[in-house]
């Protein structure tokens, strides 16, 4: 197993382009387990996120590729966009990154499948329990909006 760390900046300037960078690692291995914490050192703040992974194993059927964003149709892509949207305005709220809700790849699942309830959604790729019973409802939600 093997260990990446990356620091989330908090300044605007900054935040988007770590949080995109970690995106693009977090999509290219199979994570194991993450660990995050919040650093102040009096000048600068920033999340640390430790990430325990595996490099993704080679030889997987298509259908077990993770799909990028350019891959989606046109209503998966309108959905997608609404959840980023959703997630991006919660992060906001609770002065968070948005990758601690849940990642893009998170995102691209859910518009894939697009679930329609709770269970459906706690069976799609990156949600369990945990995840569908904390952000469900809301994800649930931006769906039946559209």
């Amino acid at each position: 197993m093997n260990i990446k760390v990356f620091n989330i900046r908090l300044a605007k300037e900054f935040c988007q382009e770590d949080q995109t960078k970690m995106n693009a690692f977090l999509d290219s291995v199979e994570v194991k387990l993450t660990s995050t914490n919040f650093v102040t050192t009096g000048k600068v703040d920033y999340w640390s996120a430790v990430v325990f992974y595996s490099p993704k194993v080679l030889g997987k059927s298509k259908s077990e590729n993770k799909t990028t964003e350019d891959e989606l149709s046109h209503e998966q892509t309108k959905i997608f966009n609404a959840l980023r949207v959703w997630r991006n305005d919660l992060a906001q709220k609770l002065d968070w990154s948005s990758f601690r809700i849940c990642h893009n790849s998170h995102l691209i699942a859910v518009a894939q499948s697009n679930p329609r309830t709770l269970e459906e959604l706690e069976r799609v790729s990156g949600f369990g329990k945990a995840r569908t019973e904390k952000y469900g409802d809301a994800i649930l939600a931006v769906l039946n909006a559209l």
